[in-house]
Formats: C-alpha cells, sequence, structure tokens
C-alpha cells in the first residue's frame, strides 16, 4: 500500500491517501479540510477514490467529507458508534463551536474487525473508542493509521463529550501495543512528528 500523507485544514490534520499501486483505488482517511490539495494529490497520482474513511467524527477530521464525496462519488466510511453520537443535536451543538463543517450521513457503518479493501490492499478497523466512543485505527501491515488515537510521543485527549481516558488507555494497549513493533504509526496529528513506531511507544511515550 502506498501511503501520502498531507497536512490539511485549519488544526493541522494528518489525512492520508492510501492506496494499491496496481489498481489505482485509494482511500482518502480524515480530509479534515484543503480539499483541493487532497484532491490534486489523487488526481496526479490517476487515483480512483472508492472510500472516505473517518477515524472518528470529530469536525477537524470529517470537515471535508461532504467535498471530497461530491468531488468522487466515494463513500463515507464511520464506525457505527461515531455514526449515532455525532449524529445527535446535541453533540452537533457542542462541536459547532469549531465553525467547521459536520460530516453528511454515514455510508457504511463499521464494526471492529471490519476490513475494507482498496483495490488488493485491505485495511482492518481496529475498534479504539476513547477519544470518541466511535473512534477507530486502519492496519495494512506494516501500516497503522492511528487517528487521535496515538500520536508520536502522545495520545489523544479525553475531555471532550464521548471521551474517556480509561477507555483510551485499554484501547492502546490491547489493540495497538500488541501490533509488530516494526508496524508504522501514522498519527492524526503532527504534534510530536509525522510519523513513528509501535515499538518505539512502547518504549518511550510518555502516557504509558
Amino acid at each position: 500500500m502506498k501511503v501520502q500523507q498531507l497536512t490539511v485544514g485549519m488544526m493541522g490534520v494528518c489525512c492520508y491517501i492510501a492506496s494499491c499501486e496496481k489498481t489505482k483505488k485509494a482511500a482518502i482517511i480524515d480530509p479534515g479540510g484543503d480539499e483541493d490539495k487532497i484532491l490534486e494529490a489523487c488526481s496526479r497520482e490517476n487515483l480512483d477514490v472508492v472510500a472516505i474513511i473517518a477515524t472518528h467524527g470529530h469536525p477537524d477530521h470529517v470537515c471535508g467529507n461532504g467535498p471530497v464525496k461530491k468531488a468522487t462519488g466515494a463513500d463515507i466510511y464511520m464506525h457505527a458508534a461515531d455514526a449515532e453520537f455525532f449524529g445527535r443535536d446535541d453533540i452537533k451543538d457542542y462541536f459547532s463551536m469549531l465553525g467547521l463543517a459536520q460530516s453528511p450521513p454515514t455510508d457504511v457503518e463499521l464494526h471492529d474487525g471490519d476490513t475494507i479493501a482498496i483495490g488488493d490492499e485491505t485495511l482492518t478497523v481496529l475498534h479504539t473508542p476513547g477519544h470518541t466512543p466511535g473512534g477507530i485505527c486502519l492496519y495494512n501491515k506494516p501500516d497503522c493509521f492511528t487517528g487521535d488515537t496515538l500520536f508520536a510521543g502522545g495520545v489523544g485527549r479525553t475531555d471532550f463529550p464521548g471521551g474517556s481516558t480509561g477507555e483510551l488507555s485499554h484501547s492502546i494497549k490491547s489493540k495497538l501495543l500488541t501490533l509488530p513493533p516494526e508496524t508504522i504509526v501514522w498519527p492524526g496529528h503532527g504534534y510530536g512528528g509525522s510519523q513513528s513506531t509501535i515499538g518505539e511507544e512502547a518504549r518511550s511515550n510518555p502516557y504509558f
């Protein structure tokens, strides 16, 4: 799988274009703004975008879902728990303070262990609640897209509605630190660096 990392939007989201080099099918993970930049990167590689995947429902990660869906026709994928949670009126009102667009309705609701075919490549869904109820990571050996569950040298915050420190810790320890140590961590923000490995985080992340 070929991985392109783009920093987008006013909140510096790490958006990823994950593509099958053989078929040129691609998924856009967390289009958090700068949609023209994302689409141009896909066009340069002659990619066919078949999926828009949200690692979680926070507006900084999904504000580009609508424009990207309109441009590509691709389905929007989100974990069922976040599709429900971020569809609530009270949650929409709370996150409207960010001034960012909400995602259109989810086309495909995900669950732990689901797989998403991207050409000849497959992304496996790891449900990692804690940052949000339906936060997910996406694994295709040796790559893992960790959203705001795990950063290089940090972890996602848990003080927003739907967050849980205990759940986040359990998710990381049971779903991520059990992956091979050479697994590449592609985080949702580059706060501590644009990438890391599971082994490096297990050794040096101060939150563990």
